[in-house]
């Protein structure tokens, strides 16, 4: 892709994810060559047009029709400190501004993926937006090895070796900061050791291969339909570029799940990998929830579809321990039941442990620092629970800046599990 292309592309995601205003915000991206690409100045961020898109050759040269962003030179600074740096993002999104204000730094030891996507996280002092000091201070912490780093009093500079790179660091630390603030109203958040997040990132799926036969029509009719629900979810927030899994069920012996390492709103119905009597389709590389999802299948044959995901109320409660309950509106006890606690780490595992605590009877759980997962009839049920889910954590958050929080009494649960015929 031409870096017009993908700056213009990545802007208008990030634009339209409220991760930043129409004046604020700039990318950039180095080519091969030593040019630097990057949005221009006082140009709105949410009709960029290719044309928009400003080159700043090695010599200093300019080619475009506006002059580029005011931040230049903190963007030339980065690439000068830290040569693997190929992208950078900065931004103002509510949260990460929010630290921004309060001088602290997020933890992203919230959960696994965040802590590897972020990186090395810093934080720069106050210095004049658009300056040479400015630059100066923010290259000294990408020089010391960080990748996500807080500006004091204005925002977030985020780098990668890829613009792509560049915007799923960016997005998960703006999600880890989301998460701290919601689950801050909740209860003191719980943060991972050393020891659980190696658990995590030293598990190893390795499943044997194999080559599928032609998909039936029914197979590729259920491809779209979760590529659409994956994508619809990614824009609802409810998932992002680089956290959760989400599978359906092909038949009793196979199901189609997304790969790993793989942007979750881009997928097109080809990158979805068919798992089969426990082998994956040859080429392709399924999440690492796969031996979860597989064991939750082979327990539950009433299970059409999961989905093992991370919106950010929903999160706080698992990061908290604060204990998730449904029973504060009848849609959210008709759609959730009672929600299962599951400790940290079961669903990392081999054994099977984590079919012990969903099934259509409790078809959704909160992670131990995991976010949670959802279990249904077909894939729109389980994307209308994991909304659900999702609206009622909110709503209890809300709750709480308002009062004490009423649950709906023993009577009134019997009342609601006759009517709906509840097991």
């Amino acid at each position: 892709m031409h870096p017009r292309d993908e700056i213009m592309g990545t802007m208008e995601r990030i634009y339209r994810y409220r991760m930043t205003t129409t004046s604020g915000g700039n990318l950039s991206i180095r080519d091969g060559s030593g040019n630097i690409w990057i949005t221009p100045a006082r140009v709105d961020k949410g009709s960029l047009q290719r044309s928009d898109i400003v080159c700043v050759r090695g010599d200093g040269t300019v080619q475009g029709k506006h002059p580029p962003s005011s931040e230049f030179p903190f963007h030339k600074a980065i690439y000068h400190a830290r040569p693997d740096v190929q992208a950078v993002v900065h931004a103002h999104p509510v949260a990460l501004v929010a630290f921004s204000i309060c001088q602290q730094v997020p933890e992203t030891r919230l959960f696994h993926q965040a802590h590897t996507v972020c990186g090395k996280t810093g934080f720069a002092a106050y210095a004049l937006p658009g300056s040479e000091q400015l630059g100066n201070v923010i290259a000294g912490q990408f020089q010391s090895g960080c990748d996500s780093v807080i500006l004091e009093n204005h925002g977030v500079v985020v780098g990668g070796e890829s613009l792509s790179h560049a915007f799923q660091r960016f997005e998960a630390f703006e999600f880890a900061a989301k998460t701290i603030i919601k689950a801050k109203q909740l209860a003191q958040v719980r943060y991972l050791s050393d020891s659980q997040l190696q658990q995590a990132h030293s598990r190893s799926v390795e499943l044997e291969s194999f080559d599928p036969s032609t998909a039936s029509v029914e197979e590729r009719e259920l491809r779209k339909e979760l590529c659409d629900f994956i994508r619809r979810g990614c824009r609802q927030r409810l998932l992002i570029s680089t956290e959760g899994s989400f599978s359906a069920r092909v038949d009793s012996a196979s199901f189609l799940i997304t790969p790993t390492h793989q942007d979750r709103e881009s997928l097109a119905i080809d990158d979805l990998v068919l798992v089969q009597q426990g082998c994956s389709e040859s080429g392709k590389k399924a999440s690492r929830a796969v031996l979860a999802h597989k064991a939750i299948y082979q327990h539950h044959a009433d299970v059409q579809a999961i989905v093992f995901a991370h919106p950010v109320n929903a999160t706080a409660f698992s990061v908290t321990g604060e204990v998730f309950d449904a029973r504060t509106i009848p849609e959210s006890y008709v759609f959730l039941r009672d929600v299962a606690q599951v400790p940290y780490g079961v669903q990392y595992q081999s054994d099977s442990q984590i079919a012990d605590y969903v099934s259509a009877e409790v078809p959704a759980a909160v992670l131990e620092n995991d976010g949670v997962v959802v279990t249904g009839s077909s894939v729109l049920d389980v994307f209308d629970r994991l909304e659900v889910l999702e609206a009622t954590a909110e709503a209890v958050i809300n709750a709480k800046a308002i009062g004490d929080i009423s649950v709906m009494p023993a009577e009134v649960i019997d009342e609601l599990r006759t009517a709906f015929n509840i097991r």
